[in-house]
């Protein structure tokens, strides 16, 4: 599968009709979604791998994920309806492709989640609803992961940065992109509003 390939796949999952405004349900844009999937799976960081993601919402990074040959994905979400879309979607994709997707859906609260795995990709909440929340998100992908790819807004970066050192991890990649944000709740005036996000890649540092 091309890269152009798992995006024209994630663009045709199923994502909030009526997102929750208090939990930051903005669906992760596929071009993006696949470009960062692709590029974990060039970081060896995909294929054969345990993957978790963390505030998964309908799926895309998770399911991307083991399209691209990660061996497992726990998909967790705090709301039971985004886990119906992601186990729709889930099947949406194995009849497209014809391929078993092995992926464990967890509905509940992140911290209640304790899997080990190899590797966190992930796209929280921002914080703007509840202040800070994609550090609580943050702290537990380090608590379960050594390598972690997670979005957080751009303007968050030195916070972020301190935080990933304080906890005996390092930033080993850091790009942005200017997020597409759907007209898809009351306060939004414009049909897309574009917000400055950053992805990090961190790893714990090995002493």
């Amino acid at each position: 599968m091309t890269k152009k390939e798992l995006s024209i796949l994630l663009s045709k999952l199923k994502v909030f009709e009526k997102p929750v405004i208090k939990l930051e349900q903005y669906s992760t844009d596929p071009e993006i979604a696949g470009e960062t999937l692709w590029f974990a799976l060039m970081q060896g960081d995909v294929k054969d791998k345990v993957i978790a993601d963390l505030g998964s919402g309908t799926g895309i990074l998770g399911l991307g994920a083991i399209l691209l040959g990660a061996k497992k994905a726990f998909l967790v979400d705090i709301d039971t309806k985004a886990i119906e879309l992601g186990i729709g979607n889930k099947a949406f994709l194995e009849k497209e492709t014809g391929l078993k997707l092995n992926a464990a859906f967890c509905a509940g609260d992140v911290n209640v989640f304790d899997e080990k795995v190899d590797v966190v990709i992930m796209n929280p909440p921002f914080g703007t609803k509840n202040e800070k929340i994609d550090t609580i998100f943050l702290f537990k992908a380090m608590n379960i992961a050594d390598v972690i790819y997670s979005f957080h807004k751009a303007s968050t970066k030195d916070y972020i940065d301190k935080l990933v050192k304080d906890n005996g991890f390092e930033t080993t990649h850091y790009k942005e992109y200017d997020f597409p944000i759907k007209m898809s709740m009351p306060m939004h005036k414009k049909r897309i509003e574009r917000i400055r996000v950053g992805l990090w890649r961190i790893k714990k540092v090995i002493k």
